[in-house]
């Protein structure tokens, strides 16, 4: 174990020449001053100053010695170490390294001084540990240790070095290549990022808009508007009725837009106006232009780009826009489409109407025939009975054999009164008996006739009650008769209800002016969205070489 080294204190005084014989008077006063008092106190040594050579100060003429070089030399040495900013345990360890050296440094500064002076480096740490060495062995009076063997490095003596850069000079040195290395690097980096952006964006960004300006076909287009109205005539009860016409037509437009948009739009309109032969010609951008014999597929891609169509639901108007390389042609191309989704509009409308009135007049004519069947059934019955009547058929034989049974009730009294007497007249009594005995059969016929009528399965009672019912079920066949014409008016009314009309708002007139291509706005467009897939993939990159890295 080692310890720390004690460097020993030291205060040395220099005597320097009086100057004028008045000041040593004034500082002897003053130094008595304080013993004359009473109090405690100690001379003060004299102001150290010197002059310069050949300089006489103020009073009387200076007189003294000259400093030799070597001591201004010392005195520069020690003002330039000052000037290197030491920190206080640099100083603390020259001033050690010069005790073990032999030396008698009167300052830290002269301690660093003088050993630059001899050649030796007062911050080697291989000195440092050596400080102990030799207080140790003294301390312990042991012999000498015996000399080592061994083979020993030499360590190269160091040359005082000639770099007279304060340390705050040498910091701002380094702090400026570190700046300039950096501008280096973002002059290298900017560099980097322009010509990245100028071949992954400006570059392309240029070609697009040469071919927009230069080479792409201009192509007209032609606007027109239509509606899908209903009947607004009366008919239905509820609310429907009361609905908005473009809540009724909403689907009807809907149905119509898609149609206008399928390939079956497509295929007839070239079969009728030429549209793939239009777009097929040589004088076309090769970007625009469809290939001679081209598949439908293609087609229809050509299609959806120039035929565009949009449904507002706010208004109920349907907006149809057909772009072609000539304005006649595209002209002609939107009213063929707009005849089109006029024929589409009766068709959809037609069958809802067809189906209903069908319905109807199927309900109708199966209610007259019902009704007819039941008329025939009662005229068969009323045939069959030989009577229009069979109930007062009934009535009058109940009416004659009431009458009978009156006048074979007179007849009885008749015939009491005449035997009553004592000698009856015998030719009368005997007329009246006649008389009864004829009205008794005539009575007992109609009994049983009323017997027949009323009994049986032919009888007329039974017949009576077969026509009632047959004339029943012709009353029902009537109820559903005139329920069958409602029904069948009130279709009619549904249906002309149903009706749709397809009115043209904006008629499609020829261009004057080419709509596409749009130059600007497209080169504008082209270089926002290569400047936005550029910024995607470098924050990709920048994001994984991070990941990466840590």
């Amino acid at each position: 174990m080692t310890t720390k080294p004690k460097a020993r204190k030291f205060r040395i005084k220099r005597s320097t020449p009086r100057v004028s014989q008045d000041r040593g008077e004034q500082s002897a006063e003053q130094s008595n001053r304080p013993a004359q008092t009473g109090q405690a106190a100690t001379a003060a040594p004299p102001q150290q100053r010197r002059s310069p050579v050949g300089t006489p100060s103020q009073g009387a003429p200076v007189s003294g010695s000259v400093d030799s070089p070597a001591v201004v030399s010392a005195e520069t040495d020690i003002e330039a170490i000052r000037r290197e900013g030491l920190t206080g345990r640099q100083l603390r360890m020259a001033r050690r390294v010069a005790q073990k050296h032999g030396l008698a440094p009167t300052s830290d500064f002269e301690a660093v001084s003088l050993l630059r002076g001899k050649g030796i480096d007062p911050f080697q740490r291989s000195n440092m540990l050596e400080l102990v060495v030799p207080d140790q062995i003294a301390e312990a009076g042991a012999a000498k240790p015996a000399p080592n063997t061994l083979p020993q490095t030499v360590p190269s003596p160091r040359l005082p070095s000639k770099d007279t850069m304060s340390p705050a000079q040498r910091r701002e040195r380094e702090i400026g290549e570190i700046q300039r290395d950096i501008a280096r690097r973002r002059r290298k980096k900017l560099g980097l990022l322009l010509t990245r952006l100028a071949f992954f964006v400006m570059l392309p960004t240029f070609l697009a808009g040469w071919y927009f300006h230069v080479i792409a076909t201009p192509m007209y287009a032609t606007n027109s508007e239509f509606l899908i109205l209903q009947n607004e005539g009366g008919g239905g009860s509820g609310l429907g009725g009361l609905l908005p016409t473009q809540f009724a037509t909403s689907q009807d437009a809907i149905a119509v837009q898609s149609y206008l948009g399928s390939k079956d739009a497509m295929l007839r309109l070239q079969n009728d106006a030429g549209f793939k032969t239009h777009f097929e010609q040589d004088w076309i951008d090769p970007i625009q232009r469809l290939e001679a014999g081209a598949s439908i597929e293609s087609a229809y891609k050509i299609y959806k780009k120039n035929v565009k169509i949009g449904f507002d639901p706010t208004e109920g108007v349907i907006k149809m826009e057909v772009a072609a390389a000539d304005p006649k042609v595209s002209q002609a191309f939107s009213e063929a489409l707009i005849s089109y989704a006029e024929e589409r509009v009766n068709q959809l409308s037609s069958q809802k109407r067809e189906d209903q009135m069908r319905d109807a007049i199927n309900g109708l004519d199966k209610a007259e025939e019902d009704r007819r069947a039941a008329q025939a059934s009662l005229v068969e019955l009323q045939i069959e009975g030989s009577t229009l009547d069979p109930e007062a058929v009934i009535i009058a034989l109940r009416g004659q054999i009431t009458q009978i049974g009156s006048l074979i009730t007179e007849k009885e009294i008749e015939l009491d009164t005449l035997l009553a007497n004592a000698r009856p007249n015998q030719a009368k009594v005997d007329g009246v008996r006649s008389s009864l005995n004829i009205l008794g059969k005539r009575r007992d016929a109609l009994e049983q006739r009323m017997t027949d009528v009323s009994q049986g399965e032919n009888s007329l009672a039974r017949l009576s009650i077969n026509i009632q019912m047959a004339q029943a079920d012709l009353a029902t066949r009537d109820l559903m008769l005139q329920s069958a014409l409602q029904q069948m008016e009130q279709a009619r009314t549904e249906a002309n209800r149903q009706v749709r009309y397809l009115t043209v708002a904006v008629r499609p007139v020829a261009p004057e002016e080419a709509a596409y291509p749009r130059a600007f706005e497209n080169t504008i467009l082209a270089f926002l969205v290569l400047a936005g897939i550029y910024l995607m993939v470098s924050l990709t990159a920048s994001i994984l070489r991070e990941q990466v890295s840590s």
